[in-house]
């Protein structure tokens, strides 16, 4: 699947109100910034996924976080993760950390990414400026590299069909 593809599929889980060209933009953005939709084990680091989501960073948050944690433990158990519970949500995250490996489970991962993106109470940002420090605040990146958002940013407006591809 392509990464928009593996967006809409994860969107698709959340429900409509989670769907939006704005989230979509993004995803595409820090995935591409996060792993260039290459790799789902970090290059000597602990994250997985193309969202490159910690065990107890990203994955528990979504799984602890109000806003998110029901919509959450409900994919959780779909994808067949395991039931969470007040007592194993840290066991649920290693599962999930696992699993994020996974080609069949890149929706998932896609999912607890716009979950991520939920639990931030502002807007999502329309521009690459404003989007760059949604990312930062979010994701909490150990090593940023502002240097390839431009880059990542104008990936995600091709996928999206905001910006016409560069000619090879």
């Amino acid at each position: 699947m392509t990464p928009k593809a593996i967006i809409n599929s994860g969107l698709n889980y959340l429900g409509k109100k989670y769907r939006s060209d704005a989230a979509r933009r993004l995803m595409l953005a820090i995935g591409y910034q996060e792993s260039a939709f290459a790799r789902r084990i970090q290059v000597k680091g602990p994250a997985r996924g193309f969202w490159q989501f910690e065990t107890f960073g990203g994955i528990l948050g979504v799984l602890t976080h109000a806003t998110t944690k029901e919509k959450a433990a409900k994919l959780v158990e779909k994808f067949g993760i395991g039931k969470v519970t007040s007592a194993n949500k840290k066991v649920i995250a290693a599962r999930l950390h696992n699993a994020f490996e996974r080609e069949k489970n890149d929706p998932l991962a896609a999912a607890f990414a716009r979950l991520l993106l939920w639990t931030d109470p502002r807007a999502l940002p329309s521009t690459k400026e404003e989007a760059w420090e949604y990312y930062l605040r979010n994701w909490r990146p150990g090593k940023p590299h502002p240097d390839r958002w431009d880059e990542s940013w104008e990936y995600a407006l091709e996928q999206m069909g905001e910006l016409e591809p560069k000619e090879a």
